[in-house]
């Protein structure tokens, strides 16, 4: 095969990228999002808990532009760094999920003795509500950042695994699979070599919606007041706090909430747009 036929399929997949809007609407969202959020120091006119009583509740202004809260603490600011913590506990949900999920998930496909139990195991844990789950499991180990991230990578970690597993069942009964055992290549081998690797693509899709999930989870907790320490800013204590001054302060909510619902939409438009990438089906078609 020549050089120039292995750029076809490239070619093809990045017309259909940059072809997709809303993937890409998406990723600059998203990209601000994290930017933001990286340099939040330079970015943030005020630190995020700094008081001024003289300045509570002002509307938004040329000094304080998403407006103070009933501490006088500028919103924007603290909206920008709630930003760091949402996207540091999904990304720690994210690698905690994909981990254990993939690892069940490629156990019960490919070892048949494992795969009732496990699959038993999957269908109890995603018999219970995600946020229900995850509260429990914050009850038990007890609210922080770090059991945040446990909680909720033990909770979405059913979702991929059966993903991963319905995908390995269909991969074990491939032919290269049946030739890399006759072969007698060891177990590790295969399922790192000729398993793993094609799994890679759904695998990258569904941590991207995760990724979405895992981040309104954080502010569901956070709202509720089981999340991270209340010292701590994030969009899910700014909207609890928020909801005493909705009347006669509604930017408290506002900015807020609208922060969480583009970072959601961004990772959903993306997840969405990675999808149709990676389908086989779509990319015959196009």
């Amino acid at each position: 095969m020549t050089s120039g036929s292995l750029t076809l399929p490239f070619a093809s997949s990045l017309r259909r990228l940059f072809g997709n809007r809303a993937m890409l609407f998406g990723a600059i969202i998203l990209l601000v999002v994290v930017l933001a959020a990286i340099f939040a120091p330079w970015i943030a006119p005020y630190a995020p808990n700094k008081l001024s009583i003289i300045n509570k509740l002002k509307p938004p202004s040329a000094a304080h532009i998403f407006g103070t809260d009933e501490f006088g603490r500028d919103i924007f600011s603290r909206a920008i760094y709630a930003g760091r913590i949402s996207l540091l506990v999904s990304l720690g949900v994210v690698g905690i999920s994909t981990a254990l999920g993939v690892f069940l998930g490629v156990i019960a496909g490919y070892f048949r003795k494992l795969d009732a139990p496990i699959s038993r195991l999957l269908d109890a844990m995603m018999s219970f509500p995600d946020i229900l789950l995850a509260i429990a499991l914050v009850a038990a180990l007890g609210p922080s950042l770090v059991t945040v991230i446990l909680a909720l990578g033990i909770t979405y970690a059913p979702r991929l695994a059966r993903i991963v597993r319905g995908s390995t069942l269909v991969l074990r009964e491939m032919p290269y699979i049946e030739a890399a055992i006759s072969m007698g290549l060891p177990t590790w081998q295969i399922l790192g070599r000729h398993v793993l690797l094609n799994l890679a693509s759904p695998i990258l899709v569904q941590a991207t919606f995760v990724f979405a999930s895992a981040m309104l989870a954080e502010a569901s907790l956070s709202f509720l007041g089981v999340g991270v320490s209340s010292d701590m800013p994030t969009w899910g204590t700014m909207l609890a706090a928020g909801r005493e001054f909705m009347d006669n302060a509604p930017w408290l909510m506002v900015f807020p909430g609208l922060a969480i619902v583009f970072s959601v939409l961004s990772l959903q438009l993306l997840g969405d747009g990675l999808r149709d990438l990676v389908d086989p089906r779509l990319a015959k078609e196009s």
